[in-house]
Order: structure tokens, then sequence, then C-alpha cells
């Protein structure tokens, strides 16, 4: 008897049962090497009759092995897809696309969108174009600080002038100003931010030499910090600052001289008494002249610039590094010459510090004299002084004053 060849060689045949969502159930034979889409063919054949007319129907449907919810693959075979015999498979029609939007919709759509972005920057200019401008140009505002900056000194200058001439004119001017100038000496030796210390001492450095460091560098924590650090293997780190200058024994003596000559009651006393203290008020000078930085004196002088260059550049800009680059590097102005000028007397700023009760009261005291030298040499020692409670309601008027007729 004869066989066809390919029933010689034909797979394992397999007994699969299909279901559909409606309730449909039967066995499917099909060969193990058979396709997924010849399966399904099939199985569409059996439940919907005349369907394949539609080509469209087999792209419609999937099937899906119920065991391992898996959605098999056309193009594989039955084998390929590791169907088992008595296995169960799902004919599932395909959830349709959703519709594609109308004209009319995607209009809508896109409407609302636009309305819902933000404006770019031509249609704020466009929508601003007539409105008066009121925002104050950054650079503007940048120069307004540093002329607050530049006014505020020669705001100082000029109450310095105002302030020793009314201390002048006290009876007791030099008892005064000796006592004053004991506060210094006082403030010079004992004068330490109490937070600061404490800051570097949690560090781990000594007390003493802490102390030393917040002086040498204006009671910044980050700078003494730093001085500790290069210092730290330096045999004269614990070495005592330099006492007074032989210049300021002469004051001291000379102002002893004075003392012990000089006669209330007499027109010689009273000169005595005048030269005495104007040697006193040289003393303060002395005491209270700038010191720059000398970490900014080196970085900027191996930029090439000149020392005196750089000091002029560090008095002008508080000690501020980079603002004194920028000085050297720019116009130069103000100039050094600017920082000794007082304000001019007549003009409606000054008039009205001075008629303020607070500052009128606040010049006749010593202690604000020496806060106003200390602020105009040493510029970052202003946030003591305006924390001191002798100093700092004068100091407060005279910036509310600025900041209020700056405005008008």
């Amino acid at each position: 008897m004869f066989v066809q060849e390919e029933k010689i060689f034909a797979g394992k045949v397999l007994r699969l049962h299909v279901c559909t969502m409606e309730g449909a159930e039967w066995l499917e034979e099909v060969p193990e090497d058979t396709t997924v889409e010849k399966l399904k063919e099939r199985c569409l054949k059996h439940c919907v009759p005349g369907s394949l007319e539609d080509p469209k129907t087999m792209t419609h449907h999937k099937l899906i092995h119920a065991t391992s919810e898996k959605v098999l693959t056309d193009t594989k075979t039955v084998l390929e897809e590791n169907i088992q015999d008595r296995d169960v498979l799902l004919l599932i029609k395909k959830r349709a696309p959703p519709p594609l939007p109308k004209m009319a919709d995607v209009s809508a759509e896109e409407k609302r969108k636009q309305e819902q972005k933000a404006p770019d920057k031509d249609a704020i200019l466009k929508a601003t174009a007539n409105l008066p401008s009121r925002n104050v140009d950054r650079t503007v505002a940048h120069h307004n600080m540093r002329d607050f900056q530049t006014e505020l000194r020669k705001i100082l200058v000029s109450l310095i002038e105002v302030a020793q001439k009314l201390l002048a004119l006290n009876p007791d001017a030099v008892e005064l100003f000796k006592k004053a100038n004991a506060m210094l000496d006082e403030d010079e030796e004992d004068r330490v931010d109490e937070i600061a210390l404490r800051q570097l001492t949690e560090m781990g450095f000594p007390e003493s030499r802490a102390v030393k460091a917040l002086r040498l560098n204006h009671m910044s924590v980050t700078q003494a910090m730093e001085w500790l650090i290069e210092h730290a293997d330096d045999p004269t780190v614990d070495a005592p600052l330099p006492g007074q200058t032989p210049a300021e024994a002469t004051a001291e003596a000379g102002a002893s001289s004075a003392e012990a000559t000089a006669g209330p009651s007499s027109e010689a006393g009273g000169e005595e008494a005048k030269d005495e203290l104007t040697e006193i008020f040289k003393k303060i000078r002395r005491k209270r002249e700038f010191r720059p930085d000398p970490r900014a004196v080196i970085a900027l002088m191996e930029m090439g610039f000149d020392e005196k260059e750089v000091v002029d550049a560090l008095r002008v800009n508080n000690n501020q590094q980079n603002a004194a680059c920028e000085w050297l590097l720019g116009d130069r102005k103000p100039s050094p010459e600017d920082l000794d000028k007082g304000i001019d007397t007549n003009s409606p700023l000054f008039q009205a510090i001075l008629e303020n009760p607070v500052v009128q009261l606040g010049l006749t005291n010593p202690k604000t004299l020496l806060a106003f030298e200390d602020m105009l040499e040493n510029p970052l020692n202003s946030t003591q002084w305006m924390n001191d409670p002798e100093t700092g309601p004068v100091m407060l008027q005279i910036s509310r004053i600025f900041q209020t007729l700056n405005r008008t």
C-alpha cells in the first residue's frame, strides 16, 4: 500500500482546547509544526463561518495561552511557542484602537494648549511696550550700592568733625577722651567675638592662638582658621601681638605731661588742655588706621600690581579682594583722596542726620566718635558697632535717613 510522504514525516499531533469570549468551546487537532497563524485561521472558520472573506478578521484576533497568559506570535509554530497536548487557548478579538480625533477636536485641543502656554519674551515685550519703566536696572542697583558705601564714608568723615567740636566744648573733654582712649586700649586687648572664639576652640585650636588669629583677621572665623592652619608649625605662632609703637608711647608721654601742667582756671591751662586733646585725637587715629588684609595684598601683588596701588585699592574697597581687583583694572574711582572728603554740610541729607535726636545725643558720647573712626578705616568692624547698645542706635538712624532720602 502506498503512503504519502508528508504523513510519514508529519510531526506529533496535538489536541488543543480552544475557547472564545462568547462561551464557545471545541477541540482542535493540529501538528506541532503548524504556525499560529494557520491555527488561528482554523479557529475562526469554526466559530465565525464566512468571516475570512474580510482580510482584517485575521489581524483583529489573537490567540492566548491560558496557562502562561502569553499572546502567541502568528509567525511561530505551535512547537516554538512550547504548547503542549491538551493545553487551553483563548481566541479573543483585539481591542479596537481609539478613533483618530476629528479636525475640530484637534483645533480645540491645540487652542487649549496655546491658552495654557506661558508667553515668550517677544509676547511679554509687546504686551508691556506702552507701560512706564519702573524696574531699576541691575547695573544701576549695583552702582547705587557702591554709591551708598561711598556716601556713608563721607557722612562718617563729616560726623567725626562735628563730634570732635562738640566734645571739645565739654569742660571735661580731656577726661572724657582719656576714658575713651582707655576704652580703646581695653577694646583692642579684650574685644573678641565669643561665638567665633568658641567655634575655633571646638575645632581643637588652643584658645590663645584662636584669640590671636581672630584679632589678626578682623574676627573672621574662616580667615582665622586658615591663618591657624598655615602657622601651625610656625615657632612664633604663640608670640604675643606687638605692643605699642614708639609714636604711641610718645603721644602718651605728652598727654601725661599736659595733664600734670594743665590748669582749668588759667588761659595757658586751656591751651595746654586743647593741645592734649589734639594729641589724644591723633593717637586714636593712629590706633584705628587702615590695616590691609595681608593675603589680599600678596594675591594682588602677584598679579603685577604695585604694593601702594594694592593698599589703596583695598582701602577704597573695604579690604574686599575681588572688588579691589576690579578697581585696579577699572577707572579707579573713587580715588583714595576722595575717601577723606566729607559730605556737603548744607545738603538735606546731612541736615536731616544732624536734626535727628538719637544722632545728636550719640555725638556727645566719645564711644560714638571711636566707632566712627574705626568704621572709617576698618569697615569690616561695622557689624560689631551696629550691635553695640550705645553706638548701634546711632548707626541705625543714619542708615534709615539715608535710605529714606535716597528713595525720594
